[in-house]
């Protein structure tokens, strides 16, 4: 029991995640990208506002700096709210849930990778090797991972428009490195930030979705799940068991956006499944204690989500 309510945060902050990948895949048809975006942030901001004030409510100096950042949070709020969730939004559109979690699995390699070179990490020659191997797995998912497998190679829009999530989401990471606003205050304001600025977008090009029931379902899914709940869930599970033990299991994604999507009646094909398993395999190798040598000068870890590794709450 005492193992159960340790672990369980870190679980159901995956699965929640996963619920994004599966979920947005549903009613991408009955909202545009940007549509999407907006109303699920939109509806998350009071949830995480409420949140921000019952979790970090020791933080008295919390809003003061975040007003001290603001720039760091608009940039921010551009990558990793609007830039992020718009391509995978974008990209759900043509390729599968799974087949997007899996190449998504490669974010903690990519974002290694830019350690190295951005901020002067150095990796060992195990990481390299995962790195390597994460790679090959993408590679055999993009290519093999549609429905016709080995007789149909052939790359999607949607599984490049994740690749550019990504990448979108290491630079994030990146950045919020520098940000000593506490993480669920940090995120609550980059959520309002991202609202704030897509509302006069959305005001210009008004709404053309006309939802059903099950649409508007989803949308509130999103809000509730993905977007509020699994930040407040993984930030526990930061508390409980710190940010390396608790990064372990972002690998739980795919599995679970695999699961999901199997219930609702998706088909993974042979090649998903190997590919995955390359890429977890290749994660785990750069991810692991030691693969990394942090530079002297490198700050603490970034704000929370799905493909990043928290800082403790202080």
């Amino acid at each position: 029991m005492h193992l159960l309510r340790r672990y369980s945060p870190a679980v159901l902050a995956q699965l929640f995640w996963a619920m994004n990948f599966v979920v947005a895949d549903r009613v991408i048809a009955e909202f545009t990208p940007l549509e999407l975006t907006f109303l699920r942030w939109l509806g998350a901001f009071p949830i995480l506002l409420v949140i921000t004030l019952w979790i970090e409510r020791r933080h008295r100096d919390k809003w003061r700096l975040a007003a001290k950042e603001w720039w760091i949070h608009i940039v921010q709020a551009v990558l990793g709210m609007v830039g992020y969730t718009l391509l995978l939004y974008a990209a759900l559109d043509t390729t599968s849930p799974v087949n997007a979690s899996v190449i998504s699995a490669i974010n903690p390699a990519i974002i290694a990778l830019a350690a190295v070179v951005v901020l002067g990490e150095r990796i060992r020659r195990g990481g390299v090797l995962g790195i390597v191997i994460s790679f090959i797995g993408v590679v055999i998912v993009v290519l093999l991972g549609g429905p016709s497998g080995a007789s149909d190679l052939s790359i999607v829009p949607g599984d490049l428009l994740i690749l550019g999530a990504i990448l979108t989401w290491t630079a994030y990471v990146v950045i919020s490195r520098r940000i000593q606003t506490p993480p669920i205050t940090a995120t609550t304001v980059q959520v309002g930030l991202s609202a704030l600025m897509l509302a006069p977008v959305m005001a210009i090009v008004g709404f053309q979705a006309q939802p059903s029931a099950e649409g508007w379902w989803g949308l509130a899914l999103i809000t509730v799940f993905p977007s509020a709940l699994a930040y407040l869930l993984w930030n526990v599970a930061v508390t409980q068991l710190g940010p390396s033990r608790t990064g372990v299991f972002l690998n739980l994604l795919p599995v679970f956006t695999a699961i999901i999507a199997v219930a609702l009646g998706d088909q993974l094909t042979v090649w998903q499944v190997v590919g995955g398993l390359i890429v977890l395999a290749g994660v785990y190798l750069t991810t692991r204690p030691g693969a990394t040598v942090s530079a002297p000068s490198a700050a603490a870890a970034p704000v929370p989500d799905a493909a990043a590794e928290p800082r403790e709450r202080e």
